[in-house]
């Protein structure tokens, strides 16, 4: 399992993408034995909410499967 950390900057349906502080975004999907739900994703995203997600490669995809997301703090 791999962690990032970051904020949620763009949000579609159960994917969404995180930018870090060093400016790398990545492609999440969350899971579905994640205990967040998709229609929690864009209140993230309006509030630049900042996350930690743990996640693992997403086969056959570019991205990652996001197991648990932790919300650290709203920065707007």
């Amino acid at each position: 399992m791999r962690t990032l950390e970051g904020i949620v900057t763009v949000v579609q349906e159960g994917r969404f993408l995180l930018t870090t502080d060093d400016g790398s975004t990545h492609l999440l999907i969350l899971s579905h034995a994640a205990a967040a739900e998709p229609h929690q994703l864009a209140a993230l995203q309006r509030a630049q909410s900042r996350v930690r997600a743990t996640c693992r490669p997403a086969p056959d995809l570019i991205g990652w499967v996001v197991r648990r997301l932790d919300v650290l703090e709203a920065t707007a």
